[in-house]
């Protein structure tokens, strides 16, 4: 959060950031496509109803504030901010959110599910939208708040199954897109921000650069070079290893830690296999031991953090609900339960992938860990595309490694919490317990109803989250008002002349 006294200094407007990403965009439509990278862009020219502030709460940013809410949950009005500038210079109104909300529900992942949850969406008058329900549904305002996949609100004439002009209400236009050389998005000169001091996503937007160039970098090593050489006035996701030379390669470089920027989780086999067993899970959790799995994967303890709450400390979903259950490392008793449960010698197979060097790491020290508990393992390295399709055969597997993005609202992530993904947990205690998480709509409440989820996750062992990591990234110390977060934004920056 920028404090009152910084922002009195005025910043200097000006200027262009040269910003060093990943990779090249697959498309530049935010609905079709759930790659952070695009929603890293597109989030600077469209904007959505709602956000989320510094504490992951969910804000209002098209929407002029919380909706009202019908006593049986299942109206949702949402009050629409008067004035708002659309890039082609006309006022937003309701018609261009319904047409957006239809077309994201029609093509994105994430509005597909909304969709499925939603009996009607209609304007009610300009600066009005009504949303009817099937069911009570609690994740409804985080999903429309979510930069991936992002519920974005465009101009109605703008809207074809494939976008042909990106016209949205940003604090950024866009400007040119060159493919494999960058993506250029100019300064909105008519945005309507809103009032409220920033914080995270919501608040205050301002548009300090004139000119916001992401250039796609996909080599790592070149990330640093140019982060380090001046190339770039900010690099992205960097190369843990990379934080020595970094913060000593040269004087107006800045290392940026973004806390508690995702997880890596170990997915089981609930379905067949060794694992099938709640029993036999439950002697694997207790052989392992994640500090050791996260120190193997990550190396410097600035970059993860061992705990067993699955949301950070100040956030709504904070809880310690299960928390004894958590890297035990205890070969001892893991091996009295397996015998107890039947084990008698099956291997346990672990699918790893060496692209994400951090699951290859760790899938090495938990093979190890269940060794002394007296488990037989087969570790089976395979490129990324190879274990994302076999993990759907339930035949080839019994453990395989990923990870996720830390996002605000329980639901969105990991899968295994929905119906249908690998690992294919399905359980008496997971269907009442998300029942009653996902129809209940007082966020206090709903925490610690998630508490609930917790346990029953550690208590059945569909999946185990090993801990928190950090990412690194670089700015130049020029780039002034920058705010660490998982889809970095450039609004309310500047450069020092």
């Amino acid at each position: 959060m920028v404090s009152g006294a910084a922002w009195a200094q005025a910043p200097a407007k000006g200027g262009a950031a040269n910003l060093a990403m990943v990779g090249e965009p697959q498309g530049l439509d935010p609905m079709v496509s759930t790659a952070d990278l695009v929603g890293t862009i597109m989030q600077h020219v469209y904007e959505t109803l709602y956000t989320f502030d510094g504490n992951w709460n969910v804000a209002p940013m098209l929407a002029e504030a919380a909706p009202t809410v019908s006593k049986d949950g299942l109206t949702y009005t949402i009050p629409l901010r008067k004035g708002v500038k659309l890039h082609n210079g006309r006022d937003l109104n309701a018609e261009d959110v319904v047409a957006s909300l239809q077309r994201w529900m029609e093509l994105s992942p994430r509005g597909k599910a909304v969709g499925k949850e939603l009996a009607s969406i209609t304007a009610k008058g300009p600066l009005s939208v009504e949303l009817k329900l099937k069911a009570p549904y609690a994740p409804l305002l985080a999903q429309l708040a979510l930069p991936s996949g992002m519920a974005a609100i465009m101009a109605k004439e703008s809207i074809a199954p494939q976008l042909k002009e990106f016209i949205g209400t940003g604090p950024y236009k866009f400007k040119e897109r060159r493919p494999d050389q960058f993506t250029v998005l100019t300064r909105f000169d008519e945005y309507s921000s809103r009032k409220e001091a920033p914080s995270g996503y919501a608040g205050r937007r301002e548009a300090l650069l004139d000119e916001l160039r992401f250039v796609p970098v996909p080599s790592a090593n070149t990330r640093v070079e140019g982060a380090l050489s001046g190339q770039f006035q900010y690099a992205d996701l960097l190369p843990v290893e990379a934080i020595g030379r970094v913060e000593k390669g040269a004087p107006g470089v800045v290392p940026i830690v973004t806390k508690n920027f995702g997880f890596p989780y170990i997915v089981f086999n609930t379905k067949e296999g060794v694992l099938a067993q709640q029993p036999m899970r439950k002697a694997v959790q207790t052989a392992m031991g994640a500090g050791e799995m996260l120190a193997a994967g990550f190396g410097d303890n600035r970059f993860f953090v061992v705990e067993p709450n699955f949301f950070p400390k100040g956030t709504p979903y904070y809880s310690e609900a299960g928390g004894k259950l958590y890297n035990e490392r205890n070969p001892a008793v893991a091996k009295e339960q397996a015998a107890k449960a039947g084990y008698n010698g099956q291997p346990v197979r672990i699918m790893a992938s060496r692209q994400y060097e951090f699951h290859y790491n760790m899938a090495l020290v938990m093979s190890e860990q269940l060794k002394k508990a007296g488990f037989k393992t087969d570790l089976q390295v395979v490129d990324w595309a190879t274990l994302v399709q076999r993990r759907n055969d339930s035949k080839l597997w019994d453990v395989y490694f990923t990870h996720s993005g830390l996002f605000p609202e329980p639901m969105l992530s990991p899968p295994q919490l929905g119906d249908g993904a690998p690992g294919w947990w399905d359980s008496a205690a997971k269907k009442s317990t998300l029942q009653a998480f996902n129809q209940e709509t007082n966020i206090a409440k709903r925490g610690a109803l998630w508490g609930q989820v917790q346990q029953t996750v550690y208590d059945e062992v569909p999946f185990v989250e090993v801990g928190k990591f950090n990412a690194l990234s670089a700015r130049s110390a020029k780039l002034q008002g920058y705010t660490p977060a998982i889809w970095p934004f450039f609004w309310n920056t500047s450069l020092a002349k």
